[in-house]
Order: structure tokens, then sequence, then C-alpha cells
């Protein structure tokens, strides 16, 4: 059986079936066209009296039909007559269809029946008995001409019926008016199964055993529900942009073995009043009946955020009635187990409290950026399809990414694989993925810039002003790239580091920070006495970091312990939590600050001058320089340690070193397990002796 439904996949789909109603529209043209050729009173061509007249001399025709009714006369001519190339001529090209051979070809308007009868006696006394014409006389009803009138009409108010019967519900699904409150999720289940599995999510361990419980759960209730356990409600993916969070959901689709509902935030909302309320009601609906079943639901927060945030007083908001809808749904009076919700958001702040609450998403997932080991994981899983160089160490390329997402680490291989294509290589070796970095970071590299020789000397200058002021202080990050190749929209060169990897920072690395930073507003008001716009990342960052030092860490001494950072401040309030007397204090010691770590950094290139201007001459030549030329331009950094860069790539990755922990860990079982075996048959003899005692 199982095979039969693995061939039946691997058919094609069912084309749509034939829609009846574009059939009979079809129909409905054809017989106006038809009415139209046969009846073609209204392309006939009107004639004078005196053209009349010479038809009527030629003997050319063949009946003459007046009609009482509308004051109007047809002629057809004969047979011999439309030979004629003067007569064909003229009905070929006043009719699409051609020339009618049946007739009538010409129409004439006249005065009274009366007056056209003596008219038409009197054109015809010459004329011999014999091939005389007599007038007929019709009176006719205007139901063609009706029809041809108002068929259009008909065709235009019968698609619109059929449109209207198509949108209430009575032409399947898809697009109904009345329908617009059912649910758009999509349905993954043992037919239509994701490929995805948790072997293709990398550096989230922690999360994937989170989520890999809740699999567990629902294939396997037994084993939590026997020790009382009970299924969680929902659980919460929360997370920076790019780090994995709705891949994790698509692993879940793919390794659970119950249905999966998949569908947007955005999909709730409408522009029509009640809709995003009705859809999730159907949603859970449809959930309830495929249960136990798991529904998914990316960015939450575009119907989950704080009731009443931003809202005028008394107004109705469509979005907190769909929220509403959902709370009840989650956790409310009426609800059936069974259903697990899953969600993704990066802003857990804006979400509202009750949505949060146990009971509704039982569980938070945080998903940080991965860390050095995680990116070395997730370099492994992207370099799998690339065709790679022997040389490609995914531990270098860890340690070269930092702060990087899985997103960004996807995409630096996918842009190091199209850099050795555009290059003609057979394989991508670890230059381009050099250039595959540079070009995330810093933008598109822009060789054909025209920059001058006075502006490429402060840059470089600039950047050397960088390196070395990050090279001889202690806690600032070291310099792993330098270049003076201008990049992206305005950056003309940019000095590429390594921070570490903590979490804490203390107060001397963060003005070390600042004077690294400094560096290059330092090197050009040392060097050229003049200063320039290139630093204005640089001094906004510093100043920021300044800040954040004397307001947010309270780690100034004339302010004190005090921290005016609010994590749950409203973008809306404008109240600053200080008097005016301490925001003046607050901007004294900030100068203050900036202005002791500037002149630091400017006494530490004075003091290496000499290496300030080999670096910057290399970079003239080079324009392109790594750590590895720095230590042999001005020796190594006078500080003993390994960088984390270093640690990483020489030693040993967090995977291996838990391998070989679970293998010593594995021996020391064993050994226990043999030394238990023969306690155990002691304390067996034992026992037996003094039983029988």
């Amino acid at each position: 059986m199982a095979d039969k439904k693995k061939d039946n996949n691997l058919l094609p789909p069912r084309g749509p079936k034939g829609n009846y109603q574009m059939w009979i529209i079809l129909a409905l043209v054809a017989v106006i066209l038809a009415v139209s050729y046969f009846n073609r009173s209204g392309d006939l061509i009107e004639i004078q009296s005196s053209t009349f007249e010479d038809i009527v001399q030629r003997r050319d025709a063949k009946n003459i039909v007046v009609i009482k009714n509308e004051d109007l006369v047809e002629i057809t001519l004969k047979q011999e007559a439309l030979q004629n190339s003067v007569y064909r001529t003229e009905l070929e090209n006043s009719s699409p269809f051609g020339v009618n051979p049946n007739g009538p070809h010409y129409k004439m308007r006249i005065g009274t029946i009366d007056q056209f009868a003596n008219y038409y006696k009197e054109i015809t006394e010459k004329i011999p008995k014999n091939d005389r014409i007599d007038l007929k006389y019709e009176e006719r009803s205007d139901f063609t001409g009706m029809l041809l009138n108002w068929g259009f009409l008909f065709l235009l108010l019968f698609g619109f019926w059929m449109l209207m019967r198509r949108m209430t519900g009575g032409g399947g699904p898809g697009g109904q008016i009345f329908n617009i409150g059912k649910s758009k999720a999509a349905l993954f289940d043992a037919e239509n199964k994701v490929k995805i599995t948790f072997e293709d999510v990398a550096g989230l361990e922690e999360a994937k055993e989170e989520i890999r419980e809740i699999v567990e759960f629902l294939k396997n209730p037994s084993k939590f529900t026997k020790l009382g356990g009970k299924i969680p409600k929902g659980a919460l993916l929360v997370g920076p942009p790019g780090t994995g969070k709705t891949l994790l959901a698509k692993a879940v689709a793919g390794e659970a073995a119950v249905p999966f509902f998949s569908l947007s935030g955005s999909d709730f909302v409408e522009m029509f009043v009640g809709v995003g309320a009705a859809r999730v009601r159907d949603l859970f609906k449809q959930a309830k009946e495929k249960a136990p079943c798991i529904v998914f639901i990316d960015e939450i927060d575009a119907i989950g955020r704080s009731r009443g945030r931003g809202q005028m007083p008394g107004s109705n908001d469509e979005r907190e009635n769909t929220l509403n809808s959902l709370l009840v749904e989650m956790d409310g009076f009426a609800t059936d187990s069974g259903v697990i919700i899953l969600a993704a958001t990066n802003r857990p702040d804006v979400l509202d409290t009750a949505l949060l609450r146990p009971g509704r998403f039982d569980r938070q997932i945080s998903i940080d950026k991965p860390d050095i080991s995680g990116r070395e994981q997730i370099f492994k899983v992207h370099l799998k399809p690339i065709k790679m160089a022997k040389e490609v160490d995914s531990k270098k390329l860890a340690a070269q990414t930092p702060g990087f997402a899985g997103a960004e680490i996807a995409n630096v291989c996918n842009e190091a694989a199209l850099i050795a294509a555009r290059r003609d290589k057979k394989e991508v070796d670890m230059q381009d993925f050099q250039d595959a970095i540079d070009r995330v970071i810093g933008g598109l590299e822009r060789k054909t810039k025209i920059i001058s020789p006075e502006e490429k000397l402060i840059v470089a200058y600039h950047e050397a002003g960088h390196a070395v002021a990050g090279w001889f202080l202690e806690h600032a990050d070291p310099l792993v790239k330098v270049s003076i190749v201008p990049r992206g929209a305005a950056a003309l060169g940019y000095a590429q580091y390594l921070p570490k990897e903590q979490f804490l920072y203390q107060t001397e690395q963060l003005l070390d920070e600042m004077c690294m930073t400094f560096g290059g507003r330092a090197a050009e008001e040392l060097v050229f006495g003049k200063i320039s716009t290139g630093a204005l990342s640089d001094l906004e960052r510093t100043t920021k970091m300044a800040y954040s030092i004397v307001t947010v860490y309270g780690m100034n001494k004339e302010i004190g312990n005090l921290s005016f950072y609010d994590s749950k401040q409203s973008e809306y309030n404008f109240q600053k939590p200080y008097s005016e007397a301490t925001a003046e204090k607050i901007d004294q010691e900030v100068k203050k600050i900036i202005t002791e770590a500037f002149d630091r950094t400017k006494n530490l290139l004075i003091k290496h001058r000499d290496h300030l201007e080999v670096i910057a001459k290399e970079l003239l030549e080079k324009e392109i320089l790594f750590q590895a030329d720095l230590e042999r331009l001005i020796g190594k950094r006078p500080f003993a340690g390994q960088t984390t860069y270093q640690k990483f790539t020489n030693g040993k990755t967090a995977s291996e070193k838990k391998e070989e922990e679970a293998a010593v860990a594995k021996e020391l079982a064993d050994k226990k397990d043999e030394s238990k075996t023969d306690d155990s048959s002691i304390e067996v003899t034992k026992d037996s002796d003094s039983n029988i005692g």
C-alpha cells in the first residue's frame, strides 16, 4: 500500500476541470454573430437617388423591397451584377463578412411611400415592361435589431450573474466573496510531506531539542501522559531575522507524522470587517477535525500586537478582534486538546501579554545568532552542494563571519559559488569565499570608481590608523583585513575585525573599542593637520557607545550607578526620566569620554608613527592587507594569548570536543557497569545467605 501511495505521488497533478460557464458565454457570442451575419441591415451601404437610378437603368437590381414602417428601400443585386468590380469592391470594403450573395446589398432613405412609387414609375417609363421590377412592400418587426443592439448587454449581465454565483460559493473553491472567512492555511500531511528534516537545521541544538520533544509527544503521547504530563499548547520561536525560525518550523513539518497547517500572520487580515476572526475560527475548526496536528503561524506580530497600543480611544481595530478570537481558540472555555500552535516572530516586545502566558504559548524558544561552533555547523550544511577546493575550511569561514545569521551564511556560500563561476573556475576556493564575505559585509567592489590620488592617500592613512590603533590596544578586536578598495555606495575603504565571542564587556574594553574606532580620524589629523568627512560612521559609533556608557550601563562616576534605559518603553514616549540638569551633566561626561579617547588614540599613533607610515605605504601599493601582512610589517601584537580566531582555527571544534567527552564518558560508564555486575553478584550471594540463616 505504501508503494502505491508513493507511485501516486509521482503522477502529475490533474488539471482543473472544464469551466462550463465559459462555454455558455462563447455560445451566446456565436449566436449574436450568426444573427448579425444573416440579418445585416446595419451593414448595408446607403445610397442616394442618383445611384439608385443608375442601378435601375442598368437593370442590375434583382429585388426592390419597400419597408413601410421604416421609410426604407432595400435593393438586392443580380448575380451578374455582383461580378462587376465597381459593386464588388464597394461591398467587400463595407462588410467584414464579405459579399452576401443573397442580399440585400443597398438601402435608400425615402420620404413617403406614395412619393417613392411615383418617383419609381417615372424612372422606369423608358424600360420595357418585361425588364421592369415590381416593388415589394413589407412591414418588419424589430426583433433582430433589438437582439443585435441589446445582445451584448444581455451577455454582460449574464457574465456578471455567473461571476456573482461563483463568488457566492456556487462555482467551487477560490475567490468566493461569501467564503472569504475561510482559512488560507496550507495543509501538509502524509501525501504532501515537507522534505526538510532536523538534519538540515544546524547550529540550533537547544531549540531543536525543545521542538523535538513536541514532535515526540505527538508521535508517542503515552511516554509523557503516563507520568501525568500534558501536551504543551504552543511554542513561540523568537529571534532576529535570518536565524532559522521558519526553517525549524519546516523541519517540524517534515519530522512530524501528523497534519501540519502553515500560514502567515498577514493571511488573517483583510479589507473586510470580521474576516480575521472568522478565519481564525475556521482554521481551528479544520485543525480540530485533523487533531492531533500542528498549526504554524509565521510573523505572528502582524495580528498579535498589544491591544490598545497606538489606537485612538473608542476605535474598533480589526486586528484586535482577530487577536481576541485567537486567544479564545488557543485557551478558551470550549477548547479541545490535540492542536499545538507554533509561531515565529522577531518582535516579541510588541506582542500582547495575554498571548504569551502559559496555557497559550507555554514555551518561548529563543533562537539567537549562532556562535562560532554553530556557524561552523551551518557552513557544513550549506557547503554540501558546492563543489569546493580542498583548502576550504569551514572553521576559518566560521571564525571570519562573527555576528552572521544562518541566512547570511547561506548568502555567503551562494555568492562564493557565483563569484567562482564568474571567474570560470572548476571549483570554489578560499579566495572566492573571502570575496563573498567582503561582498556581504562591505557591498559590491567598485574598482572602476574614479578616486583622486589625494583622496586615496587620505583613505590609506585613515584605514592604517584603524589598523595600528587596534593592533596596539589590548582589549581591541584583532584586525583581520584592511582594504582601501571602494565598496558599496559610500565606503571608500574598510577594516574588518574579529570580535570576541563574549557577552559581558568591561569599561576598559569599551574604551579601547572607542579608541580603535577613532584611529582613522586621529591619523588624518596627525598626518595632514586636517580632518575629512570619511569618519562619519566612526563618529556615529563612538557617540552611541559613549552615551551607552553613561546612560545605560552606569559606568560613569559622575552620573553613578544609574540606567535610564527602559526595556518596556513605548515608542511614542517622548519624556526623559531625568531633569535638565542631569541631561546637561550627561552631555558633559559624554564629551569628556570622547575627548579623552581621541587624545589617547592620537598619542598612541604619535608613538607608533613609523608603523603608521609603513602600513599606509603598503596599502597604497597592494590595496588589501591581511593579519599576516601586519605581522610581517610591524611585528606580532605585544599581548600574550591567542585570539578567538586563532583558538578556534588551531584547536578543536565544540562538536569534536563533545564527541571526545562522550567517548570518555562511555568508557567510564562501561567500567562502572562491569564493577556493578561484579558487586551485584556478591550482594546476591550475601542476601541468599542471610535468608537461609
